[in-house]
């Protein structure tokens, strides 16, 4: 009889609701480990793909876990890679394209290459970059992959007009470039560089691009371009 009353008396110490929390966490840790081993090395992925299995609290403890175990690599928030891994070099990350496309689609943000790196893609210009700059519709950031600066720079809408196409980064080059760099010989080189189709697209966005630029690609008042 003593022993059943002192048994009692530690009972209400456990707590069923506890239980029942520690045995969801570890079956949504679980399931989110059987999933991240099932995608594909170096493809990044977010921490929303995985709220299905589970509270967002959850999520993140099950993901900060395998982060330390190393079986994973956070590349900035709520952005994550399983890396892999090259004999001859090492642990092989995504691309900044990759990141920056898969942080748009977590957050529904627009994305596009920066001017700059639009221009040197087109063989407009030569210069080199030391990071890769994105403009986007969302917030400004910045993180790193590997040694290599990521940053992520708010614009406009019209700067990003036609963001995610060829006619997109034609435009992004040109307003880089502005209007005393941009003549006949650099349409021309745009228009080399483009399908006729994107071409005739990028002509048509008048809307989206200041007056001097629509005169360029429409051949009129060439002559104050370098005025």
């Amino acid at each position: 009889m003593l022993a059943a009353i002192e048994t009692t008396v530690h009972l209400p110490n456990v707590r069923k609701t506890d239980i029942f929390s520690d045995i969801v966490n570890v079956k949504t840790a679980t399931e989110i480990r059987k999933h991240i081993l099932a995608l594909p090395k170096g493809e990044p992925f977010t921490c929303s793909t995985f709220l299905s299995y589970g509270a967002r609290a959850s999520v993140d403890q099950a993901l900060s876990r395998l982060k330390k175990k190393g079986i994973i690599e956070r590349l900035t928030r709520g952005v994550y890679v399983r890396p892999e891994i090259n004999r001859f070099v090492g642990k092989v990350m995504p691309s900044p394209q990759e990141v920056v496309e898969t942080i748009a689609k977590q957050t529904g943000a627009v994305v596009q290459i920066h001017g700059s790196e639009a221009a040197r893609r087109l063989e407009l210009t030569t210069q080199m970059s030391t990071q890769a700059v994105y403009i986007t519709s969302g917030s400004s950031k910045h993180f790193r992959i590997g040694t290599l600066e990521v940053r992520l720079v708010h614009a406009s809408s019209r700067r990003l007009a036609l963001a995610g196409r060829p006619a997109g980064e034609a435009l992004a080059a040109l307003l880089y470039l502005g209007k005393n760099a941009v003549g006949p010989k650099e349409i021309a080189q745009v228009k080399r560089k483009l399908s006729t189709s994107e071409y005739e697209v990028l002509r048509q966005s008048a809307q989206a691009m200041p007056a001097w630029m629509s005169d360029a690609l429409m051949g009129r008042k060439q002559n104050v371009l370098h005025g």
